[in-house]
This record gives C-alpha cells, structure tokens and sequence, in this order.
C-alpha cells in the first residue's frame, strides 16, 4: 500500500495543465471494438484505471499501438470471445468499474457480452440495470450468473426501439448508444445523459460513420448502420481534475493558471465555485486564479438563507465535484449545506477532515452543514486513509493545506484518476513524496 508524506501551509505557484479525461476515456476506448478498423485517441490518462481497461483490451485481441505519450492506436480486427469467458478476464473486469462499458460494443458487433461484477470506489449502490434493461429492449437475452456474479447479454440481431430510461445514467446511456448504432432501424432514447464526455462519443461515433441524432440534449436518435469505419479523436481535459486544482488554489491560497481547459465543455463548475467566493479569470482557454489572502466568503441566497451546493445531472454540477468543494468550504468564511443525492457513502470520509479540526456537521449520509472557518484556524496534520479516488484527492488538498506533515496511505486510489500527482504538484512548489 502506497504512501503520501505532505508538509502542507505553504502557498503554490505556477502552471498547471489538466490530463485528459478519465471518465470520458473509458468510454472511447471500449467503442474501439466496434470497428475493424484502426482507430487513433490521443490525450490518454496515464492513469491505472485506464491503463487497466487498455491491458483488457490487448487481452481481448486488440491491437495496440503506442505512438508517442498520451497517444495510441487500436485495430480489433481479430478479437478474441474466449477471452470472456476466462478465469483471467472474470478477475480482470472485476477491478475495473468502467469494464461494464465493454458490453455494449461486443453485443452490437459479435452478439454477445459478458462482464463479472464490476468494482471500483466504494461509494454506495451503483446499480446496473439501466445497462441491461436497454440491452434488452434492444432485443437482448440476459442472463446471470449468482454464484460467480457473472452477467452476460446475447443476440441474433438487435432492433431499434424507443426507451425511457429510468434514470439518466452516463455508463448507462453510453453504453446503449454503443450497442444501438449497429441495430437495425432506429433507437430513440429519452432520458439520456447529456454530459460532454458522452457528446464527445457520439460525435466519435458519427465519425465513424454512426447516425446520431440530438446530441448535447436528453433525447438522442439512432439510426442503425452496418458497419462502422476507423477515426480519430482526441479526448476533453478532465473537468474533476480542473475543479481539484481550483479547490486546491483555494486552499493554500496560491495563485495558480490552470491551462487548456476547454471552458465551453465546464457547465456550472466556475459559476459554483464563485458561488463560494474564488475568484476565476478566463484568459482565453485557462482559468487564472490570483492569489486571495483573504480568503473566499461563501455566498448567501437573496432572501439571506445558507447556500446549498448540490448535484445533478448535465448541465447540472458533477458528483464527483462535491467532496472537493466540502474540503474548500472548510476555510471559506461563512456556511454551506453540501447536498451528495447520488451516492450514499461519499460523505463519509468527513471524520477524517473533522479530526484535522474542520467543523462540520454530517446530517445523514447525503447531506453535510460545513462551517467555514475563513483561515483563522488551520486543519491539523494527520495520518489518515484514502477511502475513493475523490476522498483521496480532497484530503490531499486538505494535507497541503494544513500546518504541519501528514500522511495518506492507500494512494492507489489517487492514482486511479490522477496522473503523476506528486511530479505535477512538486513543480509547482508542493512538499509532497511518495513512499
């Protein structure tokens, strides 16, 4: 188990550029199979969660190439199903979450998928059925396995259809999109997630020679095709990385440029950190963040009440969002509720910040009454745990900006979303090493 050493209460400066995308790279890597032909992405995380699904996609009988950093190529020209069915892949998929995603790209092109339960943070129920519901209205036969938790979907042929989805799932949507644009006819799905990582495939897709129709709203329309062709595509920034900067800007009261953010693809995220008093400057595509010795005063709602921070689906603020801005608010002055209406467990590392002297007050597992403390009284160093990759980058935020040396175990979970964090804040003046 991995090991961060932090000496944190001193201000950073500089530049700071954000990895690609992760949520969005495990999507586009799993529509790779949808073709024969080759297909380049660039901008790749280096990061474990995604080199995990590229690892499964070699043992798939993928052909990878890799052509300079951040930058590969993949042929599925001679894939491999037994590979499903393994002992390896069942351990394989089991680690990754976003394996899940694989399903829907093998049914569409060889009529079958398979994935074993997959894992990831331990956040709260993340249920499956939106994938597998639209598989089968799509004209899929489901089956599962109890005692080795194992799912499987298989068809002759898929057929477009309308569908409701029950909820507006991200996987879930882009998992359905990616089995339908080979079905024949056309696929209505209302409902549908409309974030800019799942716009980002669909405008791959209809590269690749794919008719979608709708993108960038919640009802989008398929219209079924054969075959589809190769491309090339280059992903987002990585909207929660950019967000984890500006908390942690704020934090150490440092003047930081985060660059290349593509500012038209960031929704509410700098609306809402206003809302919480940072000051954000747009120079073309960066965000400029001055130095605030005094600090960020969280805002108040017209008729005086305390502001709510809540999330929601596009355009709405990003889950993944929420722990950071709960560590940011524990030196804001003023108060504010965090609403997380999603996950039920994501909150609960809020005993780590309270033991560094963070006030703040768990409600129940979704909600949390954080009162700022406006830098007049510093969190303490601690040693403590990272239970998820968004609680894992808050206490390190938390860390920097305590007086004192802390330490964080269990840093592979930091590592499934941030690329090279240690290098990247040492460049610009972080006390942290790797143990």
């Amino acid at each position: 188990m991995g090991t961060f050493k932090i000496e944190g209460g001193y201000p950073l400066s500089g530049e700071i550029t954000p990895q690609g995308a992760k949520n969005e790279a495990l999507q586009i890597l799993c529509a790779v199979l949808l073709t024969a032909e080759e297909v380049t992405i660039n901008n790749i995380p280096d990061i474990v969660d995604v080199n995990k699904l590229i690892s499964i996609l070699e043992d798939l009988g993928v052909k990878i190439k890799n052509k300079e950093e951040g930058s590969y190529s993949f042929k599925a020209d001679a894939i491999n199903l037994d590979y499903l069915q393994s002992d390896q892949f069942k351990q394989d998929g089991r680690e990754l979450r976003g394996s899940i995603m694989l399903v829907g790209p093998l049914l569409a092109r060889f009529g079958k998928g398979y994935i074993p339960k997959p894992g990831g943070d331990k956040i709260g129920r993340r249920r499956l059925d939106t994938h597998f519901e639209g598989f089968i209205k799509l004209g899929g036969k489901f089956r599962y396995n109890k005692e080795e938790h194992f799912y499987g979907v298989e068809a002759k042929s898929l057929k477009g259809t309308y569908m409701l989805l029950d909820e507006a799932s991200v996987t879930g949507t882009a998992n359905i999109v990616m089995a339908a644009v080979m079905a024949e006819g056309t696929t209505t799905i209302y409902n549908a997630a409309c974030e800019p990582y799942l716009q980002q495939l669909c405008k791959m897709l209809n590269r690749m020679g794919a008719k979608i129709s709708g993108v960038g709203s919640n009802l989008l329309t398929i219209e079924g095709v054969a075959e589809l062709g190769g491309t090339e595509h280059r992903m987002l920034p990585d909207m929660i990385e950019i967000g984890s900067w500006i908390g942690l800007a704020a934090m150490t009261r440092s003047e930081l440029t985060i660059k290349d953010v593509s500012w038209g693809d960031l929704g509410q995220i700098p609306t809402v950190f206003r809302k919480l008093g940072i000051e954000l400057e747009q120079k073309g595509d960066d965000i400029y963040i001055p130095e605030q010795p005094d600090g960020y005063k969280i805002q108040k709602y017209i008729d005086g009440s305390i502001l709510t921070i809540s999330d929601a689906p596009w355009p709405g603020l990003t889950p993944d969002l929420l722990s950071i801005i709960l560590v940011m608010a524990t030196q804001a002055k003023g108060e504010v509720l965090i609403h997380q209406k999603m996950f039920e467990s994501r909150l609960f590392f809020v005993d780590k910040l309270i033991d560094m002297g963070a006030k703040i007050i768990l409600c129940d597992p979704h909600r949390a009454v954080v009162i700022g403390q406006n830098f007049k009284s510093a969190l303490n160093a601690t040693t403590m745990t990272s239970p998820d990759i968004r609680a894992g980058i808050s206490l390190l935020i938390a860390a920097l900006s305590a007086k004192g040396t802390s330490t964080i175990h269990n840093i592979e979970q930091i590592d499934r979303g941030y690329q090279d964090i240690d290098t990247r804040l040492r460049a610009i003046g972080a006390k942290i090493s790797r143990v």
